[in-house]
């Protein structure tokens, strides 16, 4: 064999790595990287039969089709981000706007002592213990929010907890456009 000369399959670990370097830029270097895809951007809301919260007004599919721009966020009492975000849509609540808080994955009594403790920020709360709902919804965990428009149909999906940033940059403006502000 020659010396100086290279095998073409010596080639293939450092194209293999260059590979997944250009990969993982490409993902860093999205223009949001934090957004995970939606099949439903777009779509009608998938139609939900939820359980009820004793003590508490649940909603129904009617309710995210009534002609009002509203937001649906999916909760569970053992998630800390969904803790973090409550006195925050409890502000947004007294400003007017609408949300509907699915819990899912989760127990009746520690849901009850969540929304004792932190109080209700929502219009009304279905529960899906078996997480059905979450599923149809296409949700990843636990918190996420939907926006959704007065015909059903959903205009955004945000995983992760709502701060004031989030709403002010992402979402607020969003809503704004859908109730024709």
């Amino acid at each position: 064999m020659a010396k100086g000369r290279i095998r073409p399959l010596m080639l293939l670990p450092p194209l293999l790595f260059l590979g997944v370097v250009a990969l993982f830029a490409a993902g860093n270097f999205r223009e949001d990287r934090d957004t995970l895809p939606s099949a439903l951007l777009g779509q009608a809301a998938p139609p939900m039969q939820l359980g009820v919260l004793e003590g508490f007004e649940s909603f129904s599919n009617d309710d995210l089709r009534s002609g009002e721009v509203v937001l649906v966020n999916f909760w569970a009492s053992w998630c800390p981000p969904c803790r973090a975000e409550m006195p925050f849509f409890a502000e947004l609540a007294a400003e007017g706007y609408t949300i509907f808080g699915v819990n899912a994955r989760d127990e009746t009594s520690n849901a009850l002592q969540f929304l004792d403790e932190l109080g209700n920020p929502f219009e009304g709360i279905g529960t899906s213990r078996d997480g059905r709902a979450a599923i149809d919804w296409g949700v990843y965990g636990m918190p996420e929010t939907f926006v959704v428009d007065g015909n059903g149909t959903i205009l955004l999906r945000y995983p992760g907890e709502i701060t004031p940033q989030v709403w002010e940059t992402r979402i607020r403006p969003l809503v704004d456009r859908a109730r024709g502000g």
